[in-house]
């Protein structure tokens, strides 16, 4: 279990990587840092005329959200679970997982056979158990590391 403080320490870490990372790459942003669940979630953000744009993609926020994990790793010595959002990304991608699902159970309906999804990461994982829920059918996560995927099948 993670302390405040050691939440707090991971917070300050990726804020400042962050911060790097947007003047080094001449970006316009604000941060704000949130702990909940024992995670922190980093969001930039801008509210007037920004390019934020240029790196807002989900999977180009991905990946500058595993960089920040290792950077905060490698000055803590302990695995980061933080949650970065640029620009909405954290949207865009739960509308993109969504549109998944709903295409996915689509084809559940119309064939009756179970259905793999592809590898995603823990947090994308628990967004489609949720919906999947929600949606009245089951899911199951399989699978081992870069490997682990979702599988979703009628009750």
């Amino acid at each position: 279990m993670t302390t405040e403080n050691e939440l707090e320490k991971e917070g300050e870490i990726a804020a400042d990587f962050i911060e790097e990372f947007l003047d080094l790459a001449d970006l316009d942003g604000d941060l704000e840092i949130e702990f909940k669940q024992e995670r922190v979630y980093l969001t930039v953000d801008s509210e007037g005329e920004s390019n934020l744009g240029k790196v807002s993609d989900p999977e180009t926020v991905n990946a500058i959200q595993e960089i920040t994990r290792l950077a905060v790793q490698s000055k803590t010595g302990e695995m980061s679970r933080l949650i970065l959002d640029i620009a909405g990304s954290r949207d865009a991608k739960a509308k993109q997982l969504k549109d998944l699902v709903e295409k996915t159970l689509a084809k559940l309906e119309e064939t009756d056979k179970e259905q793999h999804l592809k590898p995603m990461s823990s947090y994308d994982r628990k967004l489609v158990h949720d919906m999947v829920a929600e949606a009245g059918m089951v899911s199951e996560s399989e699978g081992q590391g870069r490997d682990r995927h979702i599988v979703i099948r009628k009750p």
